[in-house]
């Protein structure tokens, strides 16, 4: 699963950079391929990096809540619902039922304290 790839349509707001912790997590809705999607970003520092909140092991959302994410103590996303665990660079499962498979990224980048999805 590759990133998206932007096109020549504008970039969409996706939230302010302060509302989003920095080692946190937020969960915001965006179209992506003609289909809204719920997505995850990951903030570390003045980088934002993004994926489809949808784990590759079973096709269900990561969070636990809506907009509520496990991070373990040496710093993995992990899903709610089967315990998979994810890196935060390139979002590789690293333990559980789809170690080896990854989180399909989202282009997203920073400008002006405010994080944009680049138009797919």
């Amino acid at each position: 699963m590759g990133t998206a790839t932007p096109s020549s349509e504008p970039s969409r707001r996706l939230i302010a950079l302060p509302e989003l912790q920095d080692g946190g997590f937020a969960e915001v809705e965006a179209v992506i391929d003609g289909d809204a999607e719920s997505l995850i970003l990951h903030r570390d520092g003045d980088h934002v990096r993004a994926w489809l909140n949808v784990c590759p092991h079973a096709g269900r959302r990561l969070d636990w809540a809506p907009g509520q994410f496990l991070k373990t103590k040496e710093g993995l996303l992990v899903c709610a619902a089967h315990g998979a665990s994810f890196e935060l660079v390139n979002g590789d499962c690293v333990a559980g039922p789809c170690r080896g498979e990854s989180l399909r990224a989202v282009a997203v980048r920073v400008r002006d304290g405010q994080v944009f999805l680049e138009q797919v």
